[in-house]
C-alpha cells in the first residue's frame, strides 16, 4: 500500500506498479490524499489516473484505494470511474470508501468535512448510493440529504463484469462497522493490534447476523504499516530509534526477510484474510519493494 501524497511520481509509480506485478504481490493499494495532515507538499498523484495506468499495464494484481473519501470524491462519479477501469481489467479493482478525516487537505482545497455526526450520514448515503449504482441493472433514483439520483445508470452496468466489491475501512465499533456489515463486500481494519482485531471481527459477525447476512459474504483485511529491511542494518536505519517490539505488538510488521513469515502467519490467525502492507520507506527501493513480495506471496 502506497501513500500517493508523499512524493509519488509517474515514474515512480510506474516502477512499483511493474515491480508489485512481477515480485508476486497479491494486489497495489494507494491512499486518496491531497497533502499529510502536516509537513511540506509533496508530489502527490492523482488517485483514478494512477489507477488506470496500473490497471492497462499490469496482468494480475488487484488494484483499489484504501480509501477514497467522499468527503471529496463524490461517489457517483466515484463509482463511474471504478466501473471503467472494472471493465478495462475485470475482477481486479476493488472500491474502498471512506468518510474523510484529514482537516488539512479539506481547508486547503474548500471540501467541507462537516461535523461527525452529518459527515457519517453523507458516507451512509454515498454507501447506499455506491451499492445500488454497482449492483444494479437499470436505472437507479434516490433522493437523500447530500445527493440524488434521477433514473441514472451506468452502461455498461459493473455487474456485467463480475461483482465489483465495495470496501470500507476503519475500525469504530459505533458506526463504521454497522455500515460494514450492511454495505461492504469488505472490511479493512486499519492500524489495530491483534485482540483488537478479533474483537471488531466477532462484533462484525454480529452485525452482520442482525443485518440477515452470513458472516462469509464479507472479506476481512488490515491494512498496517511494514518496516522492512533486506539486512539488520538497513531495519535499524529505517527504525530509526523506534522499538521493533512495541511496533510488532501494536499491530505492525517489522523485520528482515527471515522475520516477516510469522508475523504474516499470527495475522492470519487472528482472522486476516488478506493485508496491506503500507510501505512509507524509500519509494525508489525497488529491490526492497521485490524482497519483501517474494516474502509476503508466501503469507496471506
Amino acid at each position: 500500500m502506497i501513500e500517493g501524497q508523499q512524493g509519488v511520481t509517474w515514474p515512480r509509480w510506474q516502477r512499483i506498479a511493474l515491480a508489485v506485478e512481477e515480485a508476486g504481490y497479491a494486489g497495489l493499494y494507494r491512499s486518496d490524499h491531497f497533502t499529510d495532515p502536516e509537513g511540506p507538499h509533496l508530489d502527490a498523484l492523482e488517485l483514478w489516473t494512477s489507477l488506470t495506468w496500473a490497471a492497462a499495464n499490469t496482468a494480475r494484481i488487484s488494484l483499489g484505494p484504501v480509501v477514497a473519501p467522499v468527503s471529496f470524491r463524490d461517489p457517483r462519479i466515484a463509482v463511474w470511474q471504478a466501473a471503467a477501469i472494472h471493465a478495462l481489467a475485470p475482477g481486479r479493482l476493488r472500491l474502498g470508501l471512506g468518510a474523510g478525516w484529514n482537516e488539512r487537505e479539506h481547508d486547503e482545497w474548500g471540501f467541507d468535512l462537516l461535523g461527525i455526526d452529518d459527515r457519517f450520514q453523507r458516507f451512509t448515503e454515498a454507501l447506499e448510493i455506491a451499492t445500488r449504482l454497482a449492483r444494479t441493472v437499470g436505472p437507479v433514483s434516490y433522493s437523500g440529504k447530500f445527493y440524488t439520483l434521477k433514473d441514472a445508470e451506468i452502461v455498461p452496468n459493473p455487474i456485467s463484469q463480475g461483482m465489483l466489491p465495495i470496501v470500507v475501512g476503519g475500525n469504530g465499533p459505533r458506526r463504521t462497522l454497522p455500515l460494514a456489515a450492511r454495505y461492504a463486500d469488505e472490511w479493512n481494519g486499519v492500524y489495530i493490534d491483534h485482540d483488537t482485531f478479533r474483537a471488531r471481527n466477532q462484533l462484525l459477525d454480529d452485525l452482520l447476523r442482525e443485518e440477515g447476512r452470513q458472516p462469509a459474504e464479507v472479506r476481512r483485511t488490515l491494512m498496517t504499516r511494514i518496516i522492512f529491511g533486506r539486512d539488520e542494518h538497513q531495519l535499524a536505519e529505517r527504525l530509526a530509534g523506534e522499538n521493533a517490539d512495541e511496533l510488532r505488538a501494536a499491530g505492525q510488521i517489522v523485520g528482515t526477510a527471515a522475520e516477516i513469515p510469522d508475523q504474516l502467519r499470527a495475522w492470519e490467525a487472528a482472522g486476516v484474510q488478506g493485508i496491506m502492507l503500507q510501505w512509507v520507506d524509500d519509494l525508489d527501493d525497488i529491490l526492497g519493494i521485490t524482497a519483501l513480495g517474494r516474502v509476503a506471496a508466501g503469507g496471506i
